[in-house]
């Protein structure tokens, strides 16, 4: 408990101290974000904050993680700092997106063969358990590089990435420790404590953006850790009180949002007849503040509603995988609708 107390308040002062001199750095050599027609934000913002998220958290790791415990998570250390690369270069220069994704599916492949996080098994969805190494490298080569770009795909709201990973990793970093992975637990807790900084300066009105640099970053670190949840829990003794008996389930209520979120803004621009990849302002967050919700507002709901999703896992985790994804995904899609439906309802309103 000692050393993960360490590694959050280390981190923590890192970034919080990085963190200004970055935003100082921007403005003096016009490193700005600016606003467009698809962006929410009004001035010219900084948007080089994952600097200071990714040198918080790799720093501290590096004090606080155990030479063992270093050793056991170097290829995925060393995939983050692909990743950070990618973004950081992104964040200056705007790289092409498939060179992007070539430096996702590298980092995403180092991971998946070199320190053996990947999925081994469908955990009895279908009907089916085991399945072939070779399908289980391309189905966890997908959900890392989906569930990394659906994070990056939230980055656009004050406040709102920050507070969707700080309850991730919570979780993440909670349960880690509960059964008895303290490397890992300490690994989570170094990156919550540069995100807790950086929550500081981007919190409406926010003074620093994480940009690609931290979304990509933090994406990639919850895909990683969503399958080595998911394989963790599935392996552990039926009598172990903090075993969920739907693996995937779970896994999927604490990155619900951004996955949410992809699939929504997918569905849409499919259904306008536009590519799924162009950027527009249907996400989640834009509906919400179009009902008239501020962006602090818009981050504590779409919080509250994350939390809701895994206090459903807790008080469900008796329910195996074939039950429990049906719910979740119903829900997921219940609640987009359910905005799109009190939208209308305000638009009707105003016309009437």
């Amino acid at each position: 408990m000692t050393k993960i107390l360490a590694s959050i308040i280390t981190s923590y002062i890192i970034a919080f101290l990085i963190i200004p001199v970055i935003i100082s750095y921007s403005r003096k050599t016009n490193v700005l974000d600016a606003p467009d027609r698809r962006k929410i934000h009004k001035e010219l913002t900084p948007s080089l904050g994952g600097i200071a998220i990714f040198i918080g958290f790799i720093v501290s790791a590096f004090i606080w993680m155990s030479f063992i415990g270093l050793v056991q998570y170097k290829f995925v250390l060393v995939a983050l700092s692909i990743i950070f690369i990618v973004g950081v270069r992104d964040d200056i220069l705007p790289l092409r997106p498939i060179v992007k994704l070539l430096g996702q599916i590298i980092a995403a492949s180092m991971v998946i063969g070199l320190s053996n996080i990947k999925l081994t098994s469908l955990y009895g969805i279908l009907g089916v358990y085991e399945i072939h190494p070779i399908l289980g490298f391309l189905i966890s080569l997908f959900t890392i590089v989906v569930v990394t770009n659906a994070f990056n795909l939230i980055d656009g709201l004050d406040g709102l990435a920050g507070t969707i990973a700080s309850i991730s990793l919570l979780f993440f970093g909670i349960w880690f420790f509960l059964i008895g992975k303290e490397i890992t637990a300490i690994l989570i807790f170094c990156m919550l404590g540069s995100i807790f900084a950086f929550i500081n300066f981007n919190w409406e009105p926010a003074k620093i953006f994480m940009g690609d640099t931290g979304a990509l970053v933090l994406g990639f670190l919850f895909s990683v850790l969503a399958i080595h949840f998911i394989e963790t829990n599935y392996q552990l003794l039926e009598t172990n009180i903090y075993r969920f008996e739907g693996s995937v389930a779970t896994a999927l209520c604490v990155i619900i949002i951004p996955l949410c979120d992809t699939l929504r803004i997918f569905i849409i621009r499919i259904y306008k007849k536009k590519s799924p990849f162009k950027p527009d302002k249907s996400h989640i967050h834009h509906a919400l503040m179009r009902l008239g919700l501020k962006h602090y507002q818009t981050a504590i709901v779409l919080g509250m509603v994350h939390l809701v999703f895994i206090g459903m896992a807790l008080t469900l985790n008796n329910l195996g995988d074939t039950i429990l994804v049906p719910i979740v995904l119903a829900l997921a899609v219940l609640f987009s609708l359910s905005i799109d439906v009190l939208i209308r309802r305000k638009v009707s309103l105003r016309d009437s």
